[in-house]
């Protein structure tokens, strides 16, 4: 069996990937820009009903506060241009330092913007604006999904924000930020139903310590992670600083798994369960499926994160 990358994406096939926030990210970026905003603007004032809150205290909103109170000193007119330049993704200090922010930053930092729009500290939306037909049916999707697959959406809408002359995310290019593990006395060794395979149990211990060097240390030099809905990270080093910037703060929580030897030593394993992220409050979780290829060494070869599209895709452990 020659094994690849392509090749090592179709395994297990038959899991059902949310592709309904792919539909409703794409309609949001048809939008004008002005209908981005406003859509961000109702949907965040619509937290805690239809659409669940970030997190900001688990977010790094130190780093977001310099930049908040500098457009809290603005006129009505300049804030309202800050976030259409935000939106636009030109070229401005504010936008270079948005840019540098990580995604739970930019998730945190439009919802403090909501707060201060609400308690009219920030220029808010015009009052009376509507929502075109196309903004309201984005909405209407955003309203009709279920907690994790609405604060992937409003993850995709803000990650892209602001200016990066760079293209792209190309991690191995970028040094891997430091993280702090989290204390021996407080860590649980995972438990899968099904699965024993100590690789993928010692990758899912060592991301819920936020140990990402060991993390991205169980993969082959030539292996790739496949964050949902993004291209594959390839190579430790780009994986590790990907994790350092994208993966503080979540709790993986598997649930059960299947293991298929295939040929020539390779091993392949789905492993179904929940995510909490520092984007929600209330201790809610993402319905995820890991889907692993290690190769006869037992490193990893390719390991995909999916958002599945319901929660019955928690028991759908085909081997396809």
């Amino acid at each position: 069996m020659s094994v690849t990358l392509e090749s090592a994406r179709s395994i297990f096939s038959s899991t059902k990937i949310a592709d309904v926030v792919v539909q409703t990210t794409d309609a949001y970026n048809k939008l004008s820009v002005e209908d981005q905003l406003a859509l961000l603007w109702f949907a965040y004032t619509e937290m805690g009903v239809t659409i669940t809150p970030a997190a900001t205290g688990s977010a790094s909103m130190i780093l977001a506060e310099p930049t908040l109170n500098e457009i809290k000193k603005m006129s009505a007119a300049a804030q309202s241009q800050v976030m259409f330049d935000l939106a636009s993704n030109a070229d401005t200090v504010i936008g270079r330092t948005y840019s540098s922010f990580r995604v739970n930053t930019k998730l945190g930092f439009w919802y403090e913007l909501g707060q201060l729009m609400k308690l009219g500290q920030v220029a808010p939306i015009p009052v009376g604006y509507k929502l075109s037909a196309e903004g309201s049916k984005v909405l209407e999707a955003i309203r009709n999904l279920d907690p994790g697959q609405q604060i992937t959406v409003l993850r995709n809408t803000v990650v892209n924000m602001g200016y990066n002359p760079s293209v792209g995310e190309d991690y191995a290019k970028r040094e891997a930020p430091k993280s702090t593990p989290i204390s021996l006395s407080e860590r649980v060794q995972a438990k899968i139903e099904g699965v024993t395979n100590y690789t993928v149990l010692s990758y899912i211990d060592y991301m819920n310590a936020y140990e990402f060097s060991l993390a991205a240390g169980l993969f082959a030099e030539e292996g790739a992670l496949q964050p949902p809905f993004q291209k594959p990270i390839v190579g430790p080093k780009a994986i590790l600083t990907y994790m350092g910037e994208e993966c503080q703060g979540l709790k993986m929580m598997p649930e059960r798994g299947v293991v298929d030897v295939v040929e020539d030593g390779y091993t392949q394993i789905k492993v179904t369960g929940k995510v909490q992220t520092p984007w929600f409050g209330g201790g809610i979780g993402m319905n995820i499926a890991w889907r692993f290829l290690l190769d006869p060494q037992g490193k990893i070869f390719y390991v995909a994160i999916d958002l599945l599209a319901s929660p019955k895709e928690l028991l759908n452990l085909a081997r396809s």
